[in-house]
């Protein structure tokens, strides 16, 4: 990626405006804007700049990717809010679902009945239709490039797949795998097999499968599971461990 940072006359002396621009992936050549405070302290969208400066500088009219100030932004916004005020005032279709009150000669107001359903009417609707939404083919391709951050704005190591697990389709790797993967479990309930279709590493485009990620088919068994079940025994003692470890050295410094 390649950085440029310079001063931003708009916020108070010593505050930096730095760029980002994007050389790989499918945003390459898109840019990303961050502000870094005379301390030093970094900040990613205007929210948190607003948050921080507080009432010291007005952020109405200030656009936070160029970096300057833009009254004409402010002008459009109070445009925006008159303009809704106007339809307001001019009225709009009622949408409330309450029960509407029967405006008639009556000394006192009585609810009117109201039919929504009817024993003869009959609706259609198409339930496969309903469910499925339509899928765009090799999505997964979005995923390149992202990464995860701690607190402390440090890149988290990735994780390293299985041997088994082998990618298919274009421009894929094991990062972008990982993270199809990962979202094909937290938004599918159905079993996650990878590409059942021989014919699906040939000619992708046509054979591939939406509900499933972009791999090779996989099958987990017995044993598999019993190597998980280990390393999942093996960390939780080594954590029982360093738990104890720690709460040991507090005791010791709390007694000196």
């Amino acid at each position: 990626m390649e950085k440029k940072r310079t001063d931003c006359p708009a916020l108070p002396p010593g505050w930096k405006k730095e760029e980002v621009i994007r050389k790989s992936g499918l945003s390459a050549g898109k840019s990303d804007v961050y502000y870094y405070s005379p301390k030093g302290k970094k900040f990613r969208s205007k929210p948190q700049l607003s948050r921080y400066l507080g009432n010291t500088v007005d952020l109405g009219c200030f656009d936070f990717r160029t970096g300057k100030m833009m009254p004409s932004k402010m002008q459009k916004s109070k445009q925006r809010l008159r303009n809704d005020n106007l339809s307001l005032s001019k009225g709009k279709p009622d949408l409330n679902t309450a029960l509407p009150i029967r405006q008639t000669a009556s000394i006192f107001k009585q609810p009117v009945t109201k039919v929504v359903n009817h024993p003869n009417n009959k609706v259609k609707s198409d339930l496969q239709r309903a469910t499925e939404q339509p899928r765009q083919l090799f999505w997964e391709k979005r995923l390149k490039g992202l990464r995860s951050w701690d607190v402390s704005e440090e890149v988290l190591r990735t994780m390293d797949l299985p041997t088994g697990l082998q990618s298919i389709g274009p421009d894929s790797s094991d990062e972008t795998l990982l993270s199809a993967i990962a979202s094909a479990l937290h938004m599918s309930s159905a079993p996650i097999t990878g590409q059942t279709s021989s014919a699906a590493e040939k000619n992708p485009s046509i054979w591939l499968n939406t509900t499933q990620p972009l791999c090779r088919a996989f099958s987990v068994t017995d044993e598999h599971i019993r190597e998980q079940e280990l390393k999942v025994q093996q960390a939780r003692r080594s954590l029982e461990e360093a738990l104890m470890v720690d709460g040991l050295a507090r005791v010791a410094e709390s007694t000196v």
